[in-house]
């Protein structure tokens, strides 16, 4: 299961855009959202958040 990005935590840091290894994050209205068919489910995001708003869907 794909990790995702709940928009009402994230404050639009871009923090996980980078510790992404496929890509599979991008900006999506001053916030960020997983692209769960891109997703490998490594895990590498949810720590970079400084907000918690990154986990498992």
């Amino acid at each position: 299961m794909a990790y995702k990005i709940d928009t009402e935590v994230c404050v639009g840091c871009g923090a996980c855009e980078g510790t992404c290894p496929v890509t599979a994050i991008a900006a999506k209205d001053d916030k960020y959202a997983i692209d769960a068919d891109k997703c490998v489910d490594c895990g590498a995001c949810e720590g970079s958040c400084p907000v918690s708003a990154i986990a498992k869907a």
